[in-house]
């Protein structure tokens, strides 16, 4: 690596509005100081952010590059022209970490292929809490995104990821819009074989935090109220 190059800093944020520095090493709070140039899905949240985790650093210093599912792909080579000006760039995620189902993956594909050091730091994936938490195989497991809307192909495709996961051992992960959260375990347990289990892991780091590993029968009879709250859903049959 070019020493003279500015570094891609991959910046973890909270999962919900809780405290930065409570889910946060002291490190994000450092890089966050130094640096003045950020790749940002939304710029008023990551405003937000940034003052929150570094209260005294000046607004007014910050340059912000859009990147989110209207940005052109023909853009992305502007946003890293900073660091071959030596100058370090932040990219920062809406929740969790970034390049992680989200669309900061576009971005650091293009930093390694043009030789700009990447730099992760530490912080919450919901995606990663939700399997430790879950009780399934941490060994062996894949995350989907979300299922199709369409209740019919949504049915389907959660019939194919349990046969999945029987067939190969695997762990099925996959997230919901908010507010279809209820369908969603609603159809896990009606379409699930009983003895399926299905982890809901709901609200992470929160102090509503909620998660819970059952069988698809017995989600039948102990519904939750998921409504409009981030959750993780994973399968499991053995």
């Amino acid at each position: 690596m070019n020493s003279s190059i500015g570094n891609l800093y991959l910046i973890p944020t909270t999962l919900g509005d809780n405290a930065p520095l409570e889910v946060l090493p002291i490190s994000v709070k450092k890089v966050v100081e130094e640096v003045n140039t950020y790749i940002v899905e939304n710029e008023k949240t990551a405003r937000r952010f940034i003052k929150k985790i570094s209260s005294g650093k000046s607004q007014a210093t910050l340059k912000m590059f859009h990147l989110n599912k209207f940005t052109d792909l023909s853009e992305l080579p502007e946003f890293l022209e900073p660091c071959f000006n030596g100058v370090n760039v932040g990219l920062l995620s809406e929740a969790g970490c970034p390049g992680v189902a989200d669309p900061g993956a576009d971005i650091v594909k293009l930093a390694h292929q043009k030789n700009i050091k990447v730099i992760p730091l530490v912080g919450p994936s919901s995606i990663l809490m939700a399997m430790m938490s879950s009780g399934m195989n941490g060994q062996n497991f894949t995350f989907n995104g979300y299922l199709p809307i369409d209740k019919d192909e949504r049915k389907k495709e959660i019939k194919r990821l349990e046969r999945l996961s029987f067939e190969h051992n695997q762990s099925q992960i996959f997230i919901e819009t908010p507010y279809r959260n209820n369908k969603m375990i609603e159809d896990l347990s009606s379409v699930l074989e009983n003895n399926t289990d299905v982890c809901v892991a709901c609200d992470i780091t929160l102090p509503t935090e909620f998660i819970k590993t059952q069988t698809a029968n017995k989600w039948k009879k102990n519904m939750v109220d998921l409504h409009k709250r981030p959750t993780i859903f994973i399968i499991h049959k053995s």
